[in-house]
């Protein structure tokens, strides 16, 4: 799960072993889920189904009866079975490697090794070195030659599933030299696996792409000087790593504090400069496959160059030097499989989440 690896990185990027499975394998250009934020997609994933039956709405989620707003990182909230479930029923073994802890903490049912580079234990630390730091691009190498081993050492494992940082996509455009330099590295090291378990199948899809953003908006702050206060509003991409992107996101939650409020509030987060669609409860999860007990009462999404978030003011406005995702605009990413068996035929992926659910089924 290559994090926030839109199809331009890989269109612009030196990458010669994707090439090889790009002419070898199958190739395609998917779609991820909305909201356009890791954890949705990541689960979506894993567990080969829509948000409305896995139940990962956001980074985040409102539990309206606490009246809490939470990480959505637990694994209680899933509430579909993994890949690693999937394949344990086959007597098959799985690996689960995030350069992100908040990964392993709700996608780890049923596989037998689980590592985070972020927070990795003395054995991983004695094997390869102290892990780099979760904001760079190097923790994405240290994740790699951490499942090379496992490949190399472990032929037990027959499931291995990565999920690294997108860290260096909101620092850099495709066209950056660092974007370029961390791609080909990643490439080098898949080169790597290969060679190492020549008989692999390998697949690989992103959650999202990325994009420079201009303005970022805070609904609660918004709405309250307006005159009709929410009870809640906060981005879907918020998540504990706050660097990447301020905790600000292409889409929103919104919760009314009174069920009158609904066309009021729709009309005034209509009206901002950069605000694409302001979808209902029902008519969001009807679109886009969420639960609907998990979002909003309205869901909000940016245009291409907008977030929202919780800001010290009611509206920021950047430079464009701020990338981030969220909204529908992030949703073109690639979809590779290379040396896989028994495929399903190309039409069967259309989405980011088809790229594994064939597997292990009965």
């Amino acid at each position: 799960m290559f994090d926030g690896f839109g199809i331009d990185y890989l269109e612009q990027s030196d990458m010669p072993v994707f090439a090889q499975w790009k002419r070898s394998g199958l190739y395609k250009p998917v779609r991820g889920l909305m909201p356009s934020v890791t954890n949705v997609n990541n689960a979506s994933i894993c567990c080969g189904v829509l948000p409305e039956v896995h139940g990962i709405t956001g980074n985040s989620y409102f539990d309206e009866k606490r009246g809490v707003e939470d990480y959505m990182e637990s694994a209680e909230l899933l509430l579909a079975p993994t890949l690693f479930e999937r394949a344990a029923k086959y007597r098959v073994s799985s690996a689960l490697l995030s350069s992100k802890a908040k990964t392993v903490t709700f996608l780890l049912r049923g596989a037998e090794i689980v590592l985070t580079a972020e927070e990795p234990t003395s054995e991983w630390a004695k094997k390869l070195g102290p892990a780099p730091p979760i904001y760079s691009k190097e923790i994405n190498y240290w994740l790699m030659q951490a499942a090379i081993d496992i490949l190399r050492t472990r032929p037990d494992i027959g499931c291995v599933y990565i999920h690294t940082t997108d860290y260096p996509m909101h620092m850099w455009p495709p066209e950056a030299r660092q974007s370029k330099e961390h791609l080909r590295r990643l490439d080098d090291l898949f080169g790597q696996a290969m060679k190492v378990a020549p008989d692999a199948a390998f697949l690989v899809t992103a959650d999202h792409g990325m994009n420079a953003k201009t303005r970022c908006y805070d609904l609660e702050k918004i709405c309250s000087a307006r005159g009709v206060p929410v009870r809640k509003a906060f981005s879907a991409g918020r998540d504990r790593y706050v660097k990447h992107n301020r905790g600000c996101s292409g889409a929103a939650y919104v919760y009314l504090r009174n069920a009158g409020d609904t066309d009021r509030v729709r009309e005034l987060v209509s009206k901002l400069t950069g605000c694409e669609r302001v979808l209902t409860r029902e008519a969001a999860a009807h679109e886009y496959g969420l639960m609907a007990s998990r979002i909003g009462d309205l869901v909000v999404l940016g245009d291409q160059a907008t977030l929202f978030g919780e800001m010290d003011t009611a509206q920021e406005n950047f430079s464009g030097d701020l990338r981030s995702h969220g909204s529908e605009h992030e949703r073109n990413i690639p979809l590779l499989i290379y040396n896989a068996k028994n495929l399903p035929p190309p039409d069967y992926f259309k989405q980011n989440l088809d790229l594994a659910r064939w597997l292990y089924r009965a």
